[in-house]
């Protein structure tokens, strides 16, 4: 049973044509045969192991849907999770501390939907009080004695970040400090400087000791550190996505070059065990991993990355380094749009002229005409779909009575509303929609 802020959630972000950030359960199809071997790679993972997965599909397979849908399943296994968009201008991933800046502001917990890292520092703070009341022999009204033994655990519990990353055991205990001292705005500063963020003020890194911010190399080591926070804080480990890593294709040659290698670079630590907790995914284009400006421009990346797909889709090992989904067919994308019809109904009072309006035949001619209206190419026709459904029919029986859709609507594709993937995959209307090369 979905609540009701998470049905108006999927709704919402459904209407602006965008991927939900949660309740994808409720309407994933087709990513059954992933779950099993996902959830034991996340159970290897949350036990001190680490784990890499790459994933593959054309634009509208549903590449950051899934990865949103695997966030939550790893969020219920106790996971934080953070969604990185790998781009050229704002985070290039050879900039690993811009990646590593990005995943701090985007890291989520059941608890925090982004921005999570003060909740893990206090959920850190407060699993050490614990520890120190556990044993009986301090009263918990002795508010410095409190602060003393757990300042003491805290240094024991440091030496295994102040191994990987000293100046992050450093910033944590001036952290600390100024919160005890209420100097909040200190405190706020020497967090954000934890977090990568580089334009931090003198006063904070002066009263924790601090120079310079975190750097390319230095970033590796933070995250080693935050993961070895997030354990003792009581979580499983880390899911961090990657999304769009395609986006490299269209970079600079030297730029690309130093990307790829940079991603070598994390697969090889994350196989080496360097990430204890970690669970690293991403997303990328068939184009991104077999083409010429792709992987493949790295030997030593596409070994790694190399998986044969040349048997059938329904024989594809979800256990292998690189799996590929699924494409939309028609009989797929109708079933997304009746589940998604029924979301709708189920928090609506008019959920019986929904259901009669917009009935399965309807939904079905639906998806036929916007397919239709690109081309035919149902890959990527699954985002404007669902816009059109939930914005252009659902909401129009909802809110009108004598509205019916076979009678007073027909699907219509406007260029603005549409990605310059949809627009190239648009059928063309006339002869003078077709473009020659003279």
């Amino acid at each position: 049973m979905i609540s009701p802020q998470r049905r108006l959630e999927i709704i919402d972000a459904l209407r602006r044509g965008s991927v939900p950030q949660r309740g994808l359960d409720a309407f994933a199809v087709g990513l059954e045969r992933f779950a099993s071997a996902l959830d034991e790679e996340l159970a290897r993972a949350g036990a001190g192991g680490a784990a890499f997965k790459a994933v593959r599909g054309e634009y509208g397979t549903g590449k950051t849907f899934f990865a949103r849908w695997l966030q939550e399943r790893a969020k219920s296994a106790s996971f934080a999770v953070s969604e990185v968009q790998i781009s050229e201008a704002e985070t290039p991933l050879h900039r690993l501390e811009t990646v590593y800046r990005r995943l701090v502001e985007r890291l989520s917990t059941s608890d925090n939907p982004q921005g999570a890292l003060r909740g893990v520092l206090d959920a850190w703070f407060y699993a050490l009080e614990e520890d120190v009341l556990a044993d009986g022999t301090l009263d918990e009204q002795d508010a410095q004695g409190l602060l003393a033994r757990t300042d003491a655990l805290m240094e024991q519990r440091l030496a295994a970040v102040n191994r990987h990353a000293p100046a992050f055991s450093t910033a944590l205990r001036a952290y600390r400090r100024a919160l005890a001292d209420g100097e909040n705005a200190v405190a706020d500063g020497i967090l954000a400087w934890l977090g990568g963020e580089p334009n931090v003020g003198a006063a904070p890194k002066r009263y924790a000791g601090l120079k310079g911010q975190v750097d390319h190399f230095g970033a590796l080591s933070f995250l080693q550190a935050l993961l070895v926070i997030l354990r003792d804080a009581g979580f499983a480990g880390l899911l961090l996505v990657l999304d769009e890593v395609e986006t490299l294709q269209r970079v600079r040659g030297d730029v690309r070059e130093k990307s790829l290698n940079a991603l070598r670079q994390l697969i090889d630590e994350v196989d080496a065990g360097r990430y204890p907790g970690l669970y690293l995914l991403m997303t990328g284009t068939p184009a991104f991993f077999d083409g010429p400006q792709g992987v493949q421009r790295l030997p030593p990346l596409a070994q790694r990355l190399a998986v044969d797909f040349a048997t059938e889709a329904r024989f594809d090992n979800p256990r292998a380094v690189q799996i590929r989904l699924p494409a939309f067919d028609l009989e797929r994308l109708g079933l997304v749009g009746r589940r998604i019809r029924d979301i709708y109904a189920d928090g609506s009072p008019h959920a019986a002229r929904l259901g009669r309006a917009v009935d399965d035949a309807y939904v079905d001619a639906l998806a036929a005409a916007v397919t239709g209206d690109l081309g035919g190419k149902v890959g990527v026709a699954p985002r404007i779909f669902l816009k059109k459904l939930v914005a252009d029919v659902l909401d129009r029986v909802d809110l009108h009575a004598d509205f019916d859709p076979r009678k007073h609507y027909a699907p219509t594709l406007g260029e603005q509303e549409l990605t310059p993937v949809e627009r190239a995959a648009r059928a063309a209307g006339s002869v003078d929609d077709i473009e020659l090369e003279l």
